[in-house]
């Protein structure tokens, strides 16, 4: 296979901050998708890249497949830029997350466009935030889901080319304290200390904890006080939460408003602000008829794995279409100077899309 095309994109600095960048790569992905005959409908963004939705000619009566990818990665310009490869493996920002699945899906449309002539009802939305947790994009996302069956999605494949039924929900919260200062010296009892208030709430939030149901809670983040000698009248903790069924996420929303509405040090009070960035996507009926489906097609049963992380398959499942996720290459590294892609791994998940995607592109 020839990684060229793979080496001018991942050459290109896509930062999810970075708009020119993340918008060149979209440019590109334009051209590439529209040459097949897709229409570019164009989400504009001011602040991060517009997002990109590409349609083929829809028939009536026919599944509609949706492929998914994002555009963007996590590194910042002049710090990982630059593409390489040996023998087995092709490095580089993106080679498996995701421009390196967005490769996959690309190669699979095109062999269908030169063996059927056209592609219809499989359309592919390119959002550009999904590194940052796609606060901008997950609105749009679910509300164009809506119209398609099918969802496949790019993101890395298991170590042994395993496809994705199930990622954990995550919620991010800001729990802000208020307190009253006073000399720690002089007049300690006059003052709240919104820091020990802070202290007791971590431990009953991490206490929510549950690593039976596959819940965490983590409070990774703690700020507050003025200095040694002063009663702290602010605090400030980041928590987040994890879940891999929907009924652990309701208890988790309760038991975090229970803690942050406790008096754990009279005068202190608490604000949080916040809420779930993606819910949990879990295996569903759909989800198993679509996987039987694919057997029939590939004449094998794909291997399945379940993730603690998080992708934009949350977001399409959650609406209810049936999705599977892990339709890129194989790599590990992913977020590190070390990224990497194996090289059979592309190969053997375009063959596997394309006789997918022909059984699907029904005319």
């Amino acid at each position: 296979m020839d990684f060229s095309e793979l080496a001018s994109i991942i050459n290109l600095n896509s930062y999810t901050k970075n708009k020119c960048g993340v918008d060149e790569n979209g440019v590109i992905f334009r051209g590439w998708l529209e040459a097949l005959g897709y229409k570019c409908t164009v989400f504009p963004r001011e602040e991060i890249g517009d997002h990109l939705l590409f349609n083929s000619p829809f028939q009536k009566g026919k599944k509609r497949v949706l492929l998914l990818g994002h555009l963007d990665t996590v590194f910042p310009p002049y710090t990982f830029v630059a593409f390489s490869e040996d023998q087995e493996w092709v490095y580089g920002p993106g080679v498996c997350d995701m421009k390196g699945g967005n490769i996959v899906a690309l190669e699979a449309l095109r062999a269908v466009k030169a063996k059927q002539g056209a592609i219809c009802n499989i359309d592919m939305l390119l959002v550009s935030d999904e590194e940052s947790g796609s606060d901008d994009s997950k609105q749009l996302t679910a509300e164009l889901a809506k119209d398609y069956d099918v969802c496949l999605v790019f993101e890395a494949a298991g170590i042994d080319n395993e496809v994705v039924i199930g990622r954990k929900g995550v919620g991010t919260f800001t729990i802000s304290l208020l307190g009253k200062a006073a000399h720690a010296g002089n007049h300690y009892i006059d003052g709240c200390n919104a820091n020990l208030a802070a202290a007791h709430m971590i431990i009953k939030l991490t206490e929510l904890t549950d690593l039976a149901e596959g819940t965490t809670v983590n409070a990774g983040k703690f700020s507050g006080g003025l200095g040694a000698n002063t009663i702290s009248p602010t605090a400030e903790i980041i928590v987040e939460i994890r879940y891999t069924q929907s009924q652990e996420k309701d208890r988790l929303l309760l038991g975090v408003k229970t803690i942050v509405n406790q008096t754990f040090v009279e005068g202190v009070t608490a604000t949080i602000t916040g809420g779930i960035q993606r819910d949990v996507m879990q295996p569903s009926d759909k989800q198993a008829q679509l996987l039987e489906q694919l057997k029939k097609i590939l004449g094998y049963s794909l291997k399945t794995e379940k993730r603690g992380g998080v992708s934009d398959a949350n977001i399409v499942s959650s609406v209810g279409v049936a999705t599977l996720d892990g339709f890129g290459p194989f790599g590990d590294g992913d977020h590190t100077i070390h990224e990497r892609a194996r090289k059979k791994s592309f190969i053997q998940r375009i063959d596997e899309m394309t006789k997918i995607l022909l059984a699907f592109n029904v005319r």
